[in-house]
């Protein structure tokens, strides 16, 4: 659900003014949120979002995975849904809670449960998406069962694309935090004291010391500059983001995993449709929502568009050149036995077993990576030190 900023003035308890920016859909949405606190809004003014408006507010995977959790073992006892809900609320996070409570009020009086969750916020497309046909069928148990496992496996996934970018950033970040130490305090220094003893010092070593003067001489600017840069970050972070998941597409090893991700993504969404009776094609009009790769779901969707035109799903899904051969043969063999739910099952599992293979390979290729850089970026200065000491200790010994 989009959302921007929007500077509010607002009447507290006791006729007290209060200013204060709230993400919010519209003004009536601000509104509602401002009452919800027990105040009285005044007036609202519109900010520009400069990374663009954002769904803000997403719950988190973990409180979603608790409330599927949570219904599904209360629902297949039996336990009527307002109620079910009602334990939910006290089983998740304290952020999260305010939303379940407007989802069992909503169902309370009427609404659909995928309705209610719509209107509560928060919820991807594939979440209501299920629930809505859950309702149809009235397998609501199990929809809520297969929902728990679809986000555990993206829990799963996400953790190793967390470590895969986490790890090199820490690492580097050590690294250029030793060297600017070294570069501006011990290099000066020592540099400083063997002019007395060297008439002339190697080229290298006045390279690394006049880039540590200028840096020392100018840290306000600098650091202002650096500031300046992670301000941009996260100003536009939409645009970084964009740029950083492009490399990671081209990237060798990398790309690999990336696929391997988005694979394990479509193929738990398809799961999670097709489980709960939902049309394929309209499976698919979901499930390629969810997927980032360009090109895998430029192929997608041109299979779903075939599909409804009237094309074979067998030589549709040959066509999905970027899914690896055994995986279209696999879906091909499923497609003509009738029992296509159950291959998207088992191919959500083993990808996900698969991005952890491919990331524990590309982690073991990272490392005497990083190494060898950081043997880079501080041996050179250790170097820089190192010459004209040898220089005078050759010197020494020849007198």
């Amino acid at each position: 659900m989009r959302v921007r900023p929007y500077l509010f003035e607002a009447a507290a308890a006791g006729g007290k003014r209060r200013l204060g920016v709230r993400r919010a859909r519209d003004v009536r949405h601000l509104a509602e949120q401002l009452r919800g606190e027990r105040m009285i809004p005044l007036r609202s003014w519109a900010l520009p979002s400069f990374g663009g408006t954002a769904e803000v507010g997403r719950i988190s995977l973990k409180d979603e995975a608790e409330l599927h959790t949570q219904l599904s073992q209360l629902l297949s006892r039996g336990v009527p849904l307002v109620e079910a809900l009602e334990v939910c609320e006290s089983a998740v996070s304290a952020s999260m809670r305010a939303r379940v409570k407007r989802m069992r009020e909503a169902v309370a009086a009427g609404s659909s449960f995928a309705d209610a969750m719509t209107a509560a916020g928060g919820f991807d497309q594939v979440t209501t998406a299920v629930y809505r046909a859950a309702e149809r069928t009235g397998d609501m148990a199990g929809a809520a069962k297969q929902l728990s496992t679809t986000v555990r496996r993206t829990l799963q996934v996400r953790g190793k694309a967390i470590t895969l970018l986490m790890y090199p950033v820490i690492v580097l970040s050590i690294a250029v935090l030793v060297s600017v130490g070294m570069i501006t305090g011990v290099v000066p220094q020592i540099v400083d004291s063997l002019r007395g003893q060297v008439t002339s010092l190697p080229w290298f070593t006045e390279m690394i010391y006049s880039v540590g003067m200028a840096l020392r001489n100018n840290a306000l600017l600098c650091l202002t500059l650096v500031g300046l840069g992670m301000v941009g970050m996260v100003v536009f972070r939409a645009r970084v983001a964009a740029a950083v998941g492009r490399l990671m597409r081209t990237l060798p090893l990398m790309r690999d995993v990336v696929l391997a991700q988005e694979s394990a993504r479509f193929f738990t969404v398809m799961s999670a449709m097709t489980r709960t009776g939902v049309v394929l094609s309209d499976a698919l009009g979901v499930a390629e929502a969810a997927i980032g790769h360009p090109k895998l779901r430029a192929e997608l969707t041109r299979l779903r568009t075939r599909l409804i035109e009237g094309g074979v799903l067998r030589v549709l899904i040959d066509e999905v050149a970027t899914l690896p051969l055994a995986t279209r043969r696999l879906l091909i063999a499923a497609e003509r036995s009738g029992d296509l739910q159950q291959a998207f099952d088992t191919l959500a599992a083993d990808m996900a077993d698969e991005v952890e293979t491919r990331s524990s390979r590309l982690l073991a290729v990272l490392e005497p990576m990083l190494i060898f850089l950081m043997f880079i970026m501080i041996g050179s200065l250790v170097l820089s030190i190192m010459i004209p000491l040898l220089t005078i200790t050759s010197r020494v010994q020849g007198i």
